[in-house]
């Protein structure tokens, strides 16, 4: 029992030497399948992954490095096309049922780049999601919908990029979730738990 209760105690931690962290915590992992702990990947869940789904412009991805010299316009561009892919997408899953979150990564990894992810409030409705959206087709490309075995997002985000700059940029291995303007969650009707759109 002893072992049993040490297992489940630092299962998805960095002690954890079986199952891989941050595919546990992010949903995401910059190995992939070559990784060398296991990807668990959930036979269902609340939340389901939309890989790479936001493609930004270009100017953004540029403007989010370590010589980013972003202007105004660019901003207001770059957050305008996000503002427009977001309630667009929202109002679509929120068909399948209520929306507790829909978070968008502003990463640039090859594994987390444009990654949505939307959570249900009932697991079935994350079940009518995935079946409807698999072999759809958003702006040109393939949807690519798999559960996620992230329902906890607070252990997700990356607390740097929340509260000034994470010192990785666009590379780091934790979500930064990119946020949509103020004027689209009143219009959608959803409550900001953040200060500022970022």
């Amino acid at each position: 029992v002893k072992m049993a209760d040490r297992l489940a105690s630092i299962h998805g931690t960095e002690l954890d030497r079986v199952n891989c962290p941050f595919y546990f915590k992010v949903g995401a992992c910059r190995h992939g399948d070559r990784c060398s702990r296991q990807h668990n990947k959930p036979l269902f869940s609340q939340t389901v992954l939309l890989s790479h789904m936001y493609q930004a412009p270009a100017s953004a991805q540029m403007m989010s490095g370590p010589t980013a010299m972003a202007t105004a316009a660019d901003d207001k561009a770059s957050q305008d096309h996000f503002d427009e892919f977001y309630e667009e997408v929202y109002e679509e899953l929120e068909k399948f049922g209520k929306i507790e979150e829909l978070n968008v990564c502003a990463n640039l990894g090859d594994h987390m780049i444009g990654n949505v992810y939307v959570k249900y409030e009932e697991e079935e409705q994350a079940e009518k999601a995935l079946n409807a959206l698999n072999g759809r087709f958003y702006a040109g490309r393939l949807i690519m919908a798999e559960y996620s075995p992230v329902t906890d997002f607070r252990e997700s985000r990356c607390r740097q990029y929340e509260e000034t700059q994470c010192k990785y940029g666009g590379h780091c291995n934790f979500m930064h979730i990119k946020r949509p303007s103020k004027e689209v969650c009143k219009r959608l009707g959803i409550r900001t738990t953040f200060d500022a759109a970022r």
